[in-house]
């Protein structure tokens, strides 16, 4: 018998409520330095701890957001003010998460591109840690690649579906709330017809280990790419077909006991992840789960270009702009453009962090 059955039921409802998202911040330290450099800002500690504490001390972000997925030095850091960062999250009424991954290696017998996802070894013993420190719910970011000379390979597929399903388990034994992440990243010029047959087979894989291992689906959480074509493929889509894909293919692979399927943005622009978000969430009879968001990149961009390190103010209403904007996609509500946006491209080729 599961011990944190019914705590994980009611978490992972929580975390998909009507009108709300995740709001990921859990760079590694080399990643958010990268972001930091883009403001001319030096990535140290102090910087990092300014940073998300601004994010924290949002007033009204609990409105549209359920969870922040934390990295594990936010989650036992405290706020320039001397209060730790996961009270600022509870007094936001949001719920704190943690990346349990360790980061990506490359996999032995495949492709070349291809990797698994490292961090299982000793999970048990850091998922009841970060309980006791207040996450109710986990992260774990498997990366798959479609290329013309093979990605994803059998291997790959299978190799990444079970450590997803080892790690969602393992979560579950100590009270976090997985989210399974089988990223598909936007590189190549392949078709969203492609994309969409990748990511069948993928979250088939996913769900069939999931089965072996005993997974208590109702407490996961499914965060999949958006089913896009290539970012090199120049034969553009409309946000009604990557709609309609998407809706398609979770239709299809995902069990309809998950409660939440929160998309990631995945170098989206942060305009196309809220019009793509509300476009699916525009479709007649499209799902009894709830489509919504866990972005990273697509809430933080136009934050960090007004934070600058030092405008507070600028920077958390750059914030609630992008949640509102989210939150209401998430609902079929959102207008196009009735929120500023930043329209710099967020693709990052080979993305890994």
């Amino acid at each position: 018998m599961m011990k944190y059955k019914e705590e994980l039921r009611e978490t992972a409802s929580q975390l998909a409520a009507q009108g709300k998202g995740l709001l990921a911040v859990d760079e590694s330290t080399p990643t958010i330095g990268k972001r930091l450099a883009g403001i001319n800002i030096e990535n140290t500690e102090k910087n990092r701890q300014a940073y998300r504490g601004m994010l924290f001390t949002t007033e009204g972000l609990g409105d549209y957001i359920s969870g922040v997925i934390l990295f594990e030095e936010t989650l036992y850091q405290k706020h320039l003010d001397g209060e730790s960062m996961v009270s600022k999250i509870h007094n936001l009424g949001v719920i704190p998460g943690i990346k349990v991954d360790k980061g990506l290696s490359p996999l032995s017998g495949g492709h070349e591109l291809e990797t698994w996802c490292k961090g299982l070894e000793g999970l048990a013993e850091r998922t009841a840690e970060y309980y006791e420190q207040g996450a109710r719910f986990a992260k774990w970011r498997a990366v798959l690649q479609i290329t013309a000379d093979g990605c994803p390979t059998d291997l790959a597929i299978r190799e990444n579906a079970w450590g997803l399903a080892r790690y969602a388990r393992t979560c579950q034994d100590s009270g976090l709330v997985p989210i399974i992440e089988p990223e598909i990243l936007m590189d190549g010029n392949h078709s969203i017809e492609r994309t969409a047959e990748v990511q069948e087979k993928v979250l088939v894989e996913v769900y069939r280990a999931c089965a072996e291992n005993n997974v208590f689906l109702e407490g996961t959480l499914l965060k999949p790419s958006m089913t896009v074509q290539g970012a090199e493929n120049t034969n553009k889509v409309s946000s009604e077909e990557v709609a309609k894909m998407t809706v398609r293919t979770m239709n299809r692979c995902v069990p309809a006991a998950v409660p939440g399927i929160m998309f990631l943005s995945g170098g989206l622009t942060e305009e196309d992840a809220s019009v793509y978000l509300n476009t699916m969430n525009s479709i007649e009879n499209k799902s009894t789960t709830s489509l919504t968001f866990s972005y990273g990149r697509a809430l933080q961009q136009s934050c960090l270009q007004a934070w600058q390190g030092k405008n507070l103010e600028a920077g958390q209403k750059a914030l609630m702009a992008r949640c509102q904007a989210n939150s209401e996609a998430s609902m079929g509500d959102y207008v196009s453009g009735s929120q500023p946006s930043s329209q710099d491209t967020l693709f990052e080729a080979g993305y890994k962090y």
